[in-house]
């Protein structure tokens, strides 16, 4: 009877300090923690430095112009003063930029408001510093919309300039 008894707390013993172990490593030692946020904000910034990648999630890249209109806004500027960091940083890569319309407006139309828009990006970056050698431009007009629709929602987003950066 003693034998069962003390096997039975033997096995108790054994099954709390099997549960409890993990814990009081990880709730103590907060290493384990620190590692699962390390590893969480490692896998989000798993971005490597001078790729595309990480020029749109860190930089961003593309801008947003208001109805038939070609002239920067603040956000504009500051997000292309970003861009000009980021190219001064990788002088080793070039740049195309996309000038984009909504889908008002003839074909024709459009195509040479994208001109301007994606001219107007350039500028902008050459005005920064960026040699122009490093920017190509071209304009798409309406005809890769961003997003579907036909509503100012969707328009707001057709109407861009996207800088699509070509690094090796």
């Amino acid at each position: 009877m003693k034998f069962k008894i003390l096997t039975a707390a033997a096995a108790a013993l054994l099954l709390a300090a099997c549960s409890s172990t993990p814990e009081q490593s990880s709730a103590t030692d907060g290493s384990s923690t620190t590692g699962t946020s390390t590893t969480n904000s490692a896998t989000a910034n798993t971005v490597t430095p001078g790729t595309l990648q990480d020029f749109v999630q860190n930089v961003g890249d593309r801008v947003f112009f208001s109805y038939d209109r070609y002239d920067l806004t603040p956000e504009a500027q500051a997000t292309l003063q970003k861009q000009a960091a980021w190219l001064k940083s990788y002088p080793q890569a070039t740049v195309v930029v996309e000038g984009h319309c909504d889908e008002r407006g003839t074909r024709e139309y459009n195509l040479a408001l994208g001109e301007r828009r994606a001219a107007s990006v350039a500028n902008y970056l050459v005005a920064l510093g960026i040699d122009a050698n490093r920017i190509q431009t071209i304009s798409y007009g309406k005809e890769r919309p961003a997003v579907d629709g036909h509503d100012e929602t969707a328009w707001a987003q057709n109407r861009r300039g996207v800088t699509v950066p070509n690094v090796q």
